[in-house]
């Protein structure tokens, strides 16, 4: 005890060195915070830069000024945080209020004139310190369920100056949680080939036995050489189901601090280093993530603390160890799981790599590969380390091994055209198959001299693919030629089967009107409150146009009083 006393009060100790105001910012809801997903909670190659805050299933709840600032920008598009405001206050930080449904209504005709200016619905504003000066406690949205929103919250950050994103709770924000993390599964790693776990190398499962006190044994291991460990682990909060992220990780090896990690402030420039982070070929092969409890070259998280040896531990023959790590959540309600480890040598047999038809890639130098009409460019440091990688080409599709080595940059993929005929070639587009049915996943292709372009942050299976058919267009609410008096709303149904929706344009009586397009129900909808239709008989165009240019025409005529 005397040990975790020393241990607690010098982490207390160091997080301390950054003072937050507790009391300066409210909640930007009225109604208690009950959170979806948590600070820097493991995404999809990203930490979650916020707190997604439930919004009792519904949308249109009251977002308020969290304090006193200025409107210093906005954001409209289809996807991300898609209608979003940053509110830059007088003591640096600045609040970020994402996936709302509307906007106060100052704001809101603002951003419409923006966008009625520009014909466009996606914009990007920064007005002036003078221009949207807002009060504490002021309305300036409405919750909702824009941009990349899996239901309806608020999406809510804040950032420091250097635009870092930093833990709401940091600053007073209070939630219920009383509930200790959870951990599903454990697991060990050897280091290099000296090193053994039960006889094994790599990846080794270890068995988890929960106490009844909530906190976890693992069943003894005999290991040799240096090693590292990993687990599956979330939090849950009071009153919600979701099983969020945890905040803090420590491990000790016989009771010597070995490595920690604070889930409390991060960079966005470094958060796609959550793939080395975790165990990607594991979470691309089971959809499981392992949080490993060391650092591997290449991995610059700031997230990390105090490592010793980078987190790994060193078992020499004929000994007895106690390997212990430390799950937190922000409210200090912590797991613990002990593994008792024996040394204990064994023969030593060589790795033997399958590098039959692979290719060698350097990590720290570009790499070319060429087959046929693909060629395939890694930039230098795309990878973390030295990998053979396959690589083939077959009637257009390239095989680019399989998605279970992360990158840190993005791979370059061409395809030469050249043999297509002229009438074929706008049609054709880059795709990533996805899943067992190889779904052709759109990317963004760009053309030059017979050549196609695209880029992707990861490995796997691409190919060409041809779209010759336009955009489907459907009206959901309304007929050609009624009369639409008592409507608010046009609404619209669009889909495209390949290569999807690139933009769309809706003119009444020659004037363009603004759509707003929800890609998660493939809608389109105008609002007759703008007040850009006067007449009584209108004659309404809307053109829907895909990624490779085929487009779609509706055209309609109603009558409005």
């Amino acid at each position: 005890m005397k040990l975790l006393s020393i241990t607690l009060f010098i982490t207390t100790f160091a997080f301390s060195q950054v003072e937050y105001p507790k009391d300066y910012f409210r909640s930007p809801l009225d109604i208690p915070i009950i959170p979806s997903g948590t600070f820097a909670e493991l995404r999809t190659n990203h930490f979650h830069s916020g707190m997604d805050i439930k919004t009792q299933q519904r949308e249109g709840l009251n977002v308020y000024t969290v304090a006193e600032g200025y409107i210093s920008r906005i954001k409209v598009s289809h996807y991300g945080y898609g209608k979003v405001i940053y509110v830059t206050h007088p003591n640096g930080y600045t609040s970020v209020y994402g996936h709302l449904s509307s906007y106060a209504p100052i704001i809101e005709a603002y951003v419409k004139a923006k966008q009625y200016q520009n014909e466009s619905y996606e914009v990007e504003m920064t007005p002036a310190v003078d221009e949207l000066k807002v009060n504490a406690d002021e309305i300036i949205a409405y919750s909702g369920n824009t941009g990349s929103s899996g239901g309806p919250h608020l999406h809510f950050e804040i950032r420091d100056q250097q635009e870092r994103t930093i833990n709401p709770l940091l600053f007073g924000l209070e939630i219920q949680d009383k509930k200790t993390p959870f951990v599903s599964g454990v697991y060990a790693y050897t280091k290099d080939d000296n090193s053994f776990i039960n006889g094994k190398k790599g990846r080794v499962e270890l068995r988890l036995i929960p106490n009844k006190n909530k906190d976890y044994n693992v069943e003894s291991i005999e290991a040799y050489g240096t090693i590292g460990f990993g687990i599956i682990s979330y939090d849950q909060q009071d009153l919600a189901v979701n099983q969020n992220g945890i905040n803090g990780l420590e491990t000790f090896f016989n009771g010597q601090r070995k490595f920690e990690m604070d889930f409390n402030r991060f960079a966005f420039n470094e958060t796609r280093h959550i793939n080395r982070f975790l165990d990607y070929e594991y979470y691309k092969s089971k959809k499981s993530r392992i949080q490993k409890l060391f650092v591997e070259k290449g991995n610059v998280l700031s997230l990390y603390k105090n490592l010793d040896n980078d987190g790994y531990v060193k078992i020499i023959d004929s000994t007895a160890s106690v390997y212990k790590i430390r799950i937190t959540d922000f409210h200090g309600n912590e797991s613990w799981v002990t593994i008792p480890i024996n040394g204990k040598t064994i023969s030593k047999t060589p790795t033997e790599i399958d590098s039959k038809d692979k290719i060698y890639i350097f990590s720290e130098q570009p790499t070319n590969l060429n087959e046929k009409n693909v060629k395939v460019y890694f930039p230098a440091n795309s990878f973390y380390e030295d990998t053979f990688i396959n690589f083939k080409v077959s009637n257009d599709t390239l095989y680019l091994h399989k998605d279970i080595i992360p990158l840190q940059k993005n791979v370059k993929i061409q395809y030469d055209v050249s043999n297509y005929k002229d009438a074929e070639k706008d049609k054709l587009y880059i795709a990533e198959l996805i899943g067992y049915k190889n779904y052709p996943s759109y990317l963004h292709t760009k053309s030059q001299n017979n050549i196609l372009s695209a880029s992707s942050n990861a490995l796997g299976t691409y190919a060409l693919v041809m779209d010759t058919q336009g955009p489907k267009i459907s009206a959901i609410n309304f007929q050609n030629g009624k009369w639409l008096s008592n409507f608010r709303y046009l609404k619209f149904k669009i889909t495209d089967d390949l290569s999807g929706i690139s933009n769309y344009r809706a003119t009444i009586n020659g004037k363009w009107i603004l759509m707003e397009y929800e890609y998660k129900t493939n809608t389109l909808t105008f609002d007759f409150n703008d007040n850009v239709v006067s007449d009584t008989k209108n004659e309404l165009k809307l053109i829907v146009t895909d990624n490779v240019g085929n487009s779609s025409t509706f055209e309609a005529t109603f009558f409005r009083k």
